[in-house]
């Protein structure tokens, strides 16, 4: 039995001869029984739940894991049915049911309308929005849109990007915030066979960092001049959740030379249980709280997670409700496109914001799109099941726009610099910069850095933007976009309910524009190269005269000689 499943799964026999002796050997000295391979935690090895406690409840689910053992079930069984978040027959029926309307200019055309219509906020639906998640399109329209045919209909996916940039700039205008991710640890009890960091990958060197390894890694972080970092690890019962807690707390307190300093942490981690979301939370210091399904298709799931606390489907999906129930509103969704279906992923993610929205008041705060991308000791990512082309990744990037308007959109440096750039004009509004998938990586050298790399499949997953800060940094200015390293709205409380006022009124760009320019000041002062420093001043003269208030232009005036003089963290 096992395998055919190796086989069905297209993974080496071989491959789990470093796992199965040591459970098999745990599992005798212990008594304890080994999972099944197809579905680690299932609802057949589940004993018979009390009466308060949901019935669909997995034993992973109430248990939760040894990186963060699930404490409080009274909490947890107010979780819904995971079924009921993601409804596969729904998906599938509206792909099949689109099929005619996506061939019809007309009615594609009179969907761009209504998604720009209420992206802007005209309509009455829209006017009401109490948070930041607008729906741009029924999860019908965005079927439609999906199943247009990118190489049959040039013109209307033209039409769709289009409309998708307009909708980017009228709400983000030509910012760009920046990031870089920070890896604590790469050890993981998880077999994802798309994933460099799989547990049976003997080719990956297992690293864990020390708090002061940490602090190492984020102060070369800040001299490159980034405000704001993702933190990620794998998921190990070697590295503790109570260590990873340690390191956001080191992090947040970390300075540099030249006014380094991190002013939001993001963290992309392993599911946690929600006593466990209550302790991160308290330490108020992380913000987007990020979390990738990976894919939203059921059978797909199983067959590229073998084992693991990840191989439960329902303790993943689950993960937001547990977010939202421990008190954290400010998450994040992801998926990794290349599992399955790309359109069906994408409606996935819609589903997925629209229950979050309807059942907490509280949509996602952004979503990523990573493409598979070659890792060394990952057989799935160099035999990529469903292969998203460039033009259907455009397509895709293009209808979560205007699905999603005022949801952040992220790309990593999976993306080679060209996809990025295209990708710019029609969506996305984060990027992340100079990024590096080791643990430690950061505190080396570019030199040493690159010739550890090789083939630059090494980490994570391979980058295919390996640009420097900097040269990201001038790229943008000299295509017009603005660099951005504002912190100021979640400072300020200017989220959810507040926010959509100031969105509404239009209000908002007197505070996001003029303070995304503040920050870049700040950059262009303490770490930018002569070159990117004389565009990025050009670039800040030009915008100047783009604040149409006079009073605030004279008081960004002010705040930006101070800046010029000195002071750092200024903001309206």
């Amino acid at each position: 039995m096992l395998s055919q499943l190796l086989k069905t799964n297209g993974v080496s026999k071989g491959a789990l001869s470093g796992f199965l002796p040591s459970i098999m050997n745990a599992a005798a000295s212990t008594s304890v029984s080994v999972p099944s391979f197809s579905r680690s935690l299932s609802e057949k090895t589940t004993p018979k739940l009390p009466k308060d406690i949901p019935y669909f409840l997995t034993k992973q689910m109430r248990q939760g894991s040894a990186w963060s053992p699930e404490k409080d079930l009274e909490t947890l069984a107010k979780v819904p049915d995971p079924r009921s978040i993601i409804r596969e027959d729904e998906i599938n029926r509206l792909l099949e049911e689109t099929k005619q309307d996506a061939k019809d200019p007309v009615k594609i055309r009179a969907i761009l309308a209504k998604a720009y219509d209420n992206a802007l906020l005209k309509t009455p639906e829209t006017c009401n929005a109490a948070d930041e998640f607008v729906q741009g399109l029924t999860l019908r329209e965005a079927a439609t849109l999906l199943n247009v045919d990118e190489e049959k209909e040039p013109d209307l996916m033209m039409e769709l990007e289009e409309t998708a940039f307009a909708i980017k700039e009228k709400i983000y205008g030509n910012r760009i915030v920046l990031f870089a991710p920070l890896y604590t640890a790469n050890k993981c009890s998880n077999y994802c066979t798309y994933c460099g960091f799989n547990c049976e990958n003997e080719e990956m060197d297992r690293v864990t960092l020390s708090t002061e390894e940490v602090i190492q890694d984020a102060k070369q972080i800040q001299r490159t001049g980034h405000k704001r970092i993702l933190m990620l690890c794998g998921e190990h019962p070697d590295y503790t959740f109570d260590q990873f807690l340690d390191a956001v707390k080191a992090v947040s307190k970390t300075t540099s030379e030249h006014n380094g300093e991190t002013r939001r942490i993001n963290v992309e981690i392993p599911p946690v249980g929600i006593s466990d979301m209550r302790r991160l939370k308290a330490t108020d210091s992380v913000g987007t709280f990020t979390v990738f399904q990976e894919t939203y298709h059921r059978e797909t799931y199983d067959k590229f997670h073998l084992y693991g606390p990840k191989a439960d489907y329902d303790w993943r999906v689950s993960v937001f409700d547990r977010c939202q129930l421990a008190g954290i509103d400010d998450v994040g969704l992801g998926a990794l496109f290349g599992l399955y279906d790309y359109r069906f992923e994408v409606l996935g993610l819609l589903q997925h914001a629209e229950h979050l929205d309807k059942t907490y008041g509280a949509g996602p705060h952004t979503i990523s799109i990573p493409r598979i991308q070659p890792a060394a000791g990952a057989p799935t990512s160099s035999e990529i099941p469903y292969p998203v082309n460039d033009k259907q990744f455009r397509k895709l990037v293009a209808v979560l726009r205007c699905a999603v308007p005022y949801t952040g959109m992220i790309l990593s440096t999976r993306e080679s610099p060209e996809m990025r750039h295209v990708l710019m004009d029609m969506g996305i509004s984060q990027l992340s910069a100079g990024s590096r998938t080791e643990p430690g990586s950061y505190d080396s050298s570019e030199e040493t850095h690159n010739e550890k790399e090789g083939t630059g499949t090494e980490g994570q997953f391979a980058l295919s933007d390996t640009r420097t800060m900097d040269e990201i940094v001038r790229d943008l200015l000299e295509r017009g976009f603005l660099p951005s390293w504002c912190t100021a709205c979640y400072r300020q409380a200017r989220t959810g309910e507040t926010f959509m006022g100031f969105a509404k009124s239009g209000a908002i760009h007197n505070y996001c524009h003029p303070n995304g320019l503040l920050t870049l000041a700040e950059y262009l002062i303490d770490y930018a190269s002569p070159k990117t420093a004389e565009a990025g001043w050009k670039l800040i003269e030009k915008e100047t005269e783009t604040i149409t208030s006079e009073p605030r232009k004279k008081a960004f005036k002010r705040k930006l000689d101070a800046i010029k003089n000195g002071e750092r963290d200024l903001y309206f």
